[in-house]
């Protein structure tokens, strides 16, 4: 059994939540376009990681947000999974959701690996779940839940019976970085193959690209490579380094 999973790779503009929107559904329809199954986003693409606009500009989930991308999903009858900020009347959470080709809300997951510059504006997670899909139960992990430090989380769902493991992130690293010098995703995939070595997990983590200019880490790059692993630690694809870098890559995976 195989599917086509489309790497969202788009600009997220900080605090821009209509013209992210506008991106996500754009990358949406090109996904469905290409003949995905499902198409995965980055990370807080409505506002931006760590934006500060999040206290005040995030949404309930299903809310507004998650219902522009549901109509999208719908419209282009393909599955979305998608990070977004949701506000509740207590907190906000760094969030993802996943959306079936009907609109419907099939999963929310809340990030648990937080980092500590994010602490003061996200709540922590206290959850992990999955959901039935045509190939079999997938599960969301968000960006840093997948380090190999908090690698349980991803194994936990593998116990819970997830075949795929699917990450919006939101990967950054200082505007000076050298990636020849240091070529970027090392990190992940020894994270995403140490999955797939001990539990035959598949990972697709897919970051957005831009400029962070608010918040704690404002000045800093966000780079995509986007980043699929199977389920045996191959190497499925990896999506082009750079803040320019945007675009959606698509690979095919077997289960």
């Amino acid at each position: 059994m195989n599917v086509r999973i489309g790497m969202g790779q788009m600009v997220v503009i900080g605090g821009d939540w209509d013209g992210n929107l506008s991106r996500a559904e754009g990358m949406i329809a090109e996904a469905a376009s290409a003949n995905c199954d499902i198409v995965v986003l980055p990370e807080c693409l409505d506002l931006g990681w760590t934006h500060p606009s999040a206290a005040s500009r995030g949404a309930p989930l299903p809310g507004p947000s998650s219902e522009r991308l549901a109509i999208a999903a719908r419209q282009h009858g393909i599955y979305v999974v998608a990070g977004l900020t949701e506000l509740t009347e207590q907190h906000v959470y760094n969030a993802a959701v996943l959306l079936d080709p009907d609109g419907a809300l099939l999963l929310t997951h809340r990030k648990i690996n937080e980092l500590d510059i994010g602490q003061s504006l996200y709540s922590t997670g206290d959850r992990l779940s999955v959901t039935e899909t045509p190939w079999g139960r997938v599960g969301l992990l968000i960006c840093a839940d997948n380090f190999p430090e908090t690698d349980m989380l991803g194994k936990s769902l593998a116990r819970m019976g997830a075949r795929i493991v699917l990450s919006p992130c939101a990967w950054a690293v200082p505007a000076d970085y050298d990636p020849v010098a240091t070529p970027y995703g090392d990190l992940w995939r020894d994270a995403y193959q140490r999955l797939a070595r001990d539990e035959g997990l598949v990972t697709v983590g897919v970051s957005n690209v831009g400029h962070l200019e608010s918040g704690p880490w404002a000045g800093r790059i966000c780079i995509g490579s986007s980043l699929a692993i199977g389920s045996e630690g191959q190497e499925l694809a990896q999506a082009p380094y750079g803040v320019d870098a945007a675009g959606l890559f698509t690979v095919e995976v077997s289960l």
